[in-house]
């Protein structure tokens, strides 16, 4: 009795499965290895940008040096806060809005402002024309400046930081009135 299996080659699909799934998790490994790289470079990139080596940390660890006797004594010349400086009515530069609808009411406030003696950099319709009152906003650290320009125009508006305006659209001013229907 002869058998056909000497004469039939013996088919190993394992070593082709093998060698795909080796492919693939090298691949794996590889990309494994990157984001590690990515994210372990994001936390100490700050630190080496800032100057993080052990020298820094060193300098940053070791104490103070004692300052002398004399040093302690004198105090740092105080420096005025921003609210002791005020700029004049003629510095202080604002840009009136009409948000309530009614037609040449920016260009009437705005006549108003210039005879109180203020600076009008811009007339303008605001975004919208549904404010119901009058606001008053002013850019940070002119705060004094926002309630004496609502003390001399007689004004009972809401005073507040600036809020919904670039500085671009500004054009340089310290103040933003926005009309409303009710003064």
């Amino acid at each position: 009795m002869e058998h056909s299996l000497a004469q039939t080659e013996l088919v190993r699909p394992w070593r082709t499965a093998t060698l795909v799934a080796s492919g693939i998790a090298a691949v794996e490994l590889v990309l494994l290895i990157v984001a590690g790289v990515v994210l372990v470079g994001r936390q100490i990139a700050p630190h080496v940008h800032s100057g993080g080596s052990r020298k820094t940390a060193a300098a940053k660890a070791a104490p103070a040096p004692a300052k002398p006797e004399h040093a302690a004594k004198k105090a740092p010349p105080a420096r005025p806060h921003r609210a002791a400086i005020q700029l004049s009515r003629a510095q202080t530069k604002v840009v009136v809005l009409n948000g309530n609808g009614i037609s040449g009411a920016a260009a009437q406030a705005a006549a108003l402002v210039r005879a109180r003696g203020y600076h009008v950099t811009d007339v303008g319709n605001a975004p919208g024309t549904g404010y119901a009152r009058t606001i008053l906003m002013y850019r940070p650290h002119f705060r004094a400046e926002a309630l004496r320009f609502r003390r001399d125009l007689n004004l009972s508006v809401v005073v507040a930081p600036l809020d919904g305006m670039t500085p671009r659209q500004l054009k340089g001013a310290h103040l933003v009135e926005i009309l409303g229907a009710a003064s």
